[in-house]
């Protein structure tokens, strides 16, 4: 069920580090476990800024503005989650995932890269570094798919 109460997630005190908004469901940046939380170009931390959702992630901005860095998950709930008898066939796993995507009531990772290209059309702003650090390879090249895109046509 979705949170509709914003949540802010961040335990950096400096306001000369700069803001990575992450995106994911499960994954906890501050523990880094699977080492996907990413550096800055100079290799410094980021200030991590967590959030859970679709909800959360489009409330955030809203607030605070675009962060410097922005990292993507995109399976944001359980029904989001490709059996893993697709895992080893991408074809087949996309063929899945473009079938089940009809049925979704919670926002994926994917909707909120589609919200961040209309902010940043409506905003005229550009795009902030983005990372993608989803276990899924099919919605992973979804989301760089798009706004890669995006940069190439619109700046």
């Amino acid at each position: 069920m979705a949170n509709h109460h914003l949540q802010i997630h961040n335990v950096s005190h400096s306001v000369f580090m700069k803001n990575l908004l992450w995106l994911d469901d499960i994954r906890n940046p501050f523990l880094n476990l699977e080492g996907k939380v990413p550096q800055d170009e100079n290799g410094d931390w980021y200030n991590v800024n967590w959030v859970l959702n679709y909800e959360q992630f489009t409330q955030w901005i809203e607030m605070f503005g675009l962060p410097d860095a922005i990292s993507f998950d995109h399976d944001l709930a359980d029904e989001h989650y490709t059996p893993e008898y697709f895992w080893d066939n991408y074809d087949e796993s996309k063929k899945y995932q473009e079938w089940k995507s009809k049925h979704y009531k919670e926002k994926t990772g994917m909707d909120c890269a589609k919200w961040l290209v209309d902010y940043c059309l409506e905003n005229k702003k550009t795009l902030p570094k983005i990372y993608v650090h989803s276990a899924n390879p099919v919605g992973s090249d979804n989301i760089h798919s798009l706004l890669t895109n995006f940069v190439k046509h619109c700046g």
